[in-house]
């Protein structure tokens, strides 16, 4: 079986079905980034609560299914653009400081205004300051200029390239990040962003070294298996067991080992009575209860 480190996925949408299906899979340890959660939030007070279970009940939750969770926080590029959210940037050093927390992101831009810029250089400012690594989210639209202005700014910042994976890559873009230094992230979607026959092409030419393949899967349309996918699709298309090692296991220990706070010691063998805070995953009486 594969082992798999899913760098980038949205674990807080998906269900314990997910969580089952993943383990089946090879899927032992995975990082969730914050994000936004797809209508507006109407304070900043309800960062905290989401933060606050991004390390509290997600890590626990994955850990009942034999998967280590981590997570990276930040204010990310959508939100960046809401008044309201701007005090979230205040909040964040209390959880760089955490366990488990393990880069400043995602970060970035989504459509390229200001606001985004100063949010996005902000953090960019906490990640040196708390010596994490950076997750960098380009934008869906003009995606080109947006990874070309994320490199500058990322550049400016003084973070070194090999602290940073530019995320959302894909043909018309991956040759930007390749030349940087950066590690090179790619989200593979059922019906958009990169696929994992797509993948292996990028992997042919490109090789296996700082690429990070993810499936970001969250409240849309997605699928939390596409790591697992696109390991099967490397070796049909005759990479090795080790290649395949290499993208989906060594490249995310390597580049989020950075932060200090890596742990991956799952187990198979898990008690799903356990609770947190009074909560198990379990729903209903069992026998001998």
């Amino acid at each position: 079986m594969m082992r798999i480190f899913d760098p980038h996925i949205h674990m807080t949408s998906r269900t314990t079905d997910d969580y089952a299906a993943m383990h089946a899979a090879g899927v032992r340890a995975l990082v969730e980034p914050s994000f936004w959660v797809g209508q507006p939030r109407t304070s900043p007070e309800t960062f905290v609560d989401y933060f606050d279970g991004l390390v509290g009940w997600e890590p626990f939750r994955a850990d009942q299914f034999g998967i280590r969770h981590h997570c990276t926080i930040g204010l990310n590029p959508k939100e960046a653009n809401d008044p309201r959210c701007r005090e979230v940037l205040d909040i964040l050093p209390r959880y760089l400081a955490k366990d488990g927390v393990v880069a400043v992101g995602e970060l970035g831009y989504d459509a390229m205004t200001d606001a985004e810029e100063e949010v996005f250089t902000a953090q960019l400012d906490l990640a040196r300051e708390h010596e994490l690594p950076v997750l960098v989210h380009t934008p869906h639209r003009d995606k080109v200029a947006g990874t070309r202005r994320s490199l500058d700014v990322v550049a400016a910042s003084g973070i070194p390239p090999h602290h940073v994976v530019i995320d959302h890559l894909n043909e018309v873009t991956v040759d930007l990040v390749a030349d940087s230094g950066c590690w090179m992230g790619f989200s593979l979607y059922p019906d958009t962003k990169m696929d994992e026959d797509r993948m292996v092409t990028l992997l042919r030419e490109y090789g296996t070294e700082r690429m990070l393949i993810n499936s970001a899967a969250d409240w849309g349309k997605s699928d939390p298996l596409k790591t697992a996918r696109a390991g099967a699709a490397m070796l049909a298309a005759g990479f090795d067991h080790n290649d395949v090692d290499t993208v989906l296991w060594r490249n995310p220990v390597a580049f989020y080992e950075r932060s200090g706070k890596l742990v991956l010691d799952a187990t198979d063998t898990v008690e799903q009575g356990a609770t947190f805070a009074g909560n198990s995953v379990l729903r209903g009486a069992r026998p001998g209860s």
